[in-house]
């Protein structure tokens, strides 16, 4: 399916201007960092936790709730994902597992030792868990791993650093995961630049869509790949996917952007997204069936006569995740500007989205930072399938200690009772 072509970007509503970037470190992987809130290191990860008004006591008062607020989810000594080979890793994208009503956790570049130790294990990782406590009062813990339980490794058959038959590749990034009528899907894109990249540019080489047929063992990639930078289709608005997930209508909502893994794309521009396709022809491969949510004529419709228009923008952002939620679609992602995880929700896909809400945030400078959960060096974000509610949401947040290729700490955090 060729890449549809933008229409102007019509007015809309956008994320509102926060503080300069000029000093968070500038890329995941690229060790070209500074040690904004460096002197947090050593506190604990989350440092306010959320109000949850859900549990009360006797006399009616609120009662605190044990929630998990940084709780580190690998990377601890005799840990659940250690158990599983999985010393250290990030992005743990967190997805349900339909069939059997179980959960998976979606991880990038991963190692089997701590602090970034050999073995290498590769990307993507899948760590898997039985029962999820919702109400926040026990952590994940990985119950077994993909493809063997015990032994964690690369879910994909390819070779990093090499051509693998569409150009040169480091890595194959995950950005959501999806399983639905017995099939499971991993949305990724292919890096071929984590440093040095040119202004402008997003040093992707494609995206892609992987699937399994045996929930998550083997997987085989669809023929189609969306072409990236050094393909020569730079800023690529197929490059980082959320599957937002099959609506009551029928339809599977889709938000996409830029790739902007690396935090370090100066054109990202916030740019979002929306399309829509039906669950069937998806599983087919034959995503031209798409549906775009586009500004024509003066309005905003769904459509197959254009491609889909920018939905939202602002300050650049980084990885994203849009959930449904009950009745409500939430949205997570990395600020990179505003060194945030900010959040905000909608009635539906294509309705108006609330302003950003900064929820964990990577330092305590600005005011409106005061009082969050602060976690130095922070990214990803992504919002738990399975969270109590849309106004108690899970969050995992990465954390990668960027300054001169720091080994230590790369790990993922969970964060429970989030109000967005």
């Amino acid at each position: 399916m060729p890449t549809p072509s933008q229409p102007p970007q019509p007015p809309q509503p956008s994320q509102p201007a926060h503080r300069a970037a000029a000093t968070r470190r500038s890329a995941l992987k690229a060790g070209m960092g500074f040690a904004l809130g460096a002197g947090l290191l050593g506190a604990a990860p989350g440092v306010a936790a959320a109000d949850d008004r859900s549990a009360r006591t006797a006399s009616g008062r609120p009662a605190a709730r044990l929630l998990q607020t940084g709780t580190p989810l690998c990377e601890q000594p005799g840990d659940s994902a250690s158990a599983q080979g999985l010393g250290s890793g990030d992005l743990a994208i967190p997805y349900y597992r339909e069939h059997d009503n179980t959960w998976g956790y979606v991880f990038g570049d991963a190692f089997g030792g701590i602090a970034q130790a050999d073995p290498y294990l590769g990307s993507p990782v899948i760590l898997n868990q039985a029962d999820f406590d919702a109400s926040g009062a026990s952590p994940i813990s990985f119950s077994w791993a993909m493809p063997t339980g015990g032994a964690a490794n690369q879910c994909f058959d390819y070779a990093h650093w090499a051509d693998n038959g569409h150009g040169f590749e480091i890595s194959r990034i995950p950005n959501d995961c999806i399983e639905f009528g017995g099939r499971t899907y991993i949305q990724y894109t292919s890096v071929a630049l984590w440093e040095n990249i040119p202004a402008g540019y997003d040093g992707s080489l494609m995206s892609g869509v992987a699937y399994s047929d045996d929930y998550g063992v083997t997987w085989q990639d669809y023929p189609y790949h969306w072409p990236g930078d050094t393909q020569g289709t730079n800023q690529s608005m197929y490059g980082m996917w959320s599957f937002a997930g099959i609506d009551p209508d029928g339809w599977l909502y889709i938000f996409s952007k830029r790739w902007n893994g690396t935090h370090a794309n100066t054109a990202d521009g916030g740019a979002i997204q929306l399309f829509r396709i039906w669950p069937d022809e998806f599983r087919a491969g034959n995503f031209g069936a798409q549906e775009n949510w586009a500004f024509l004529d003066g309005r905003w419709q769904w459509t197959r006569a254009v491609g889909p228009s920018v939905m939202l923008s602002g300050n650049k952002i980084g990885e994203f995740s849009v959930k449904r939620i009950g009745s409500t679609y939430c949205m997570s992602y990395f600020d990179v500007d505003d060194y945030a995880i900010c959040t905000r929700t909608a009635s539906r896909p294509d309705a108006v989205w609330t302003a950003p809400k900064p929820q964990i945030v990577g330092d305590g400078l600005p005011p409106h930072h005061w009082g969050k959960p602060q976690l130095p060096f922070l990214y990803g974000g992504y919002i738990h399938p399975g969270s109590a509610s849309a106004t108690s949401l899970t969050l995992i947040a990465s954390q990668w200690q960027s300054v001169n290729h720091g080994k230590t700490p790369y790990r993922v955090l969970q964060y429970d009772g989030i109000q967005p």
